[in-house]
């Protein structure tokens, strides 16, 4: 049986301190440093089109990061969703990027990497109780909204194809789906 190294979030962020990674696309996944899938034009496009999307109907109730860092200390892991809407902490964000307790919800565009999304990242979302986690399907077009953390995943997940929804965090906010697929 191989054994695998496990690292720290400390571990891990000397190493991009110390530019080790600088050449590589990587997240660390509960204590994995794990290579990430380099984005096709659906999925680059479609996630900056949501990110903007959302920047406009959010204003300044949110933030919107892309394709940036979220730390999960419980679960060793610093994942990099496409879009993180969280508090708006202005320069607290210079010494830590969010924590659970900051972020209203996350979203993924997954292609190649679904099974990865779908599987190993909603477990680890759940778990340190992200409300709650949409994953924009590009091979079916439907966005899969989970929500509802235990310890064992998410307890609802709703799948769809159009038609409109409202996150948790701003129920008075009306998203339309086929501008977060754009189609």
């Amino acid at each position: 049986m191989l054994a695998t190294a496990k690292w720290t979030l400390e571990e891990y962020h000397r190493m991009v301190e110390a530019g080790v990674l600088d050449e590589r696309h990587v997240e660390l996944i509960s204590g994995d440093i794990v290579e990430m899938a380099p984005e096709g034009e659906p999925h680059a496009y479609s996630s900056d089109e949501a990110g903007e999307y959302l920047m406009y109907l959010l204003g300044d109730r949110a933030k919107i990061r892309q394709a940036k860092p979220v730390t999960l200390t419980l679960h060793n892991s610093e994942p990099e969703p496409d879009i993180a809407v969280v508090e708006r902490l202005g320069r607290d964000y210079r010494q830590h990027h969010p924590y659970p307790e900051n972020i209203f919800w996350l979203i993924e565009y997954a292609d190649s990497s679904l099974k990865k999304d779908l599987e190993v990242k909603t477990q680890i979302y759940a778990a340190v109780g992200i409300p709650e986690y949409w994953v924009v399907n590009l091979k079916t077009m439907t966005l899969v909204v989970l929500r509802s953390p235990t310890q064992d995943g998410y307890q609802s997940q709703e799948i769809l194809r159009g038609g409109s929804l409202r996150p948790l965090a701003f129920p008075d906010i009306e998203i339309e789906v086929s501008r977060l697929l754009n189609v």
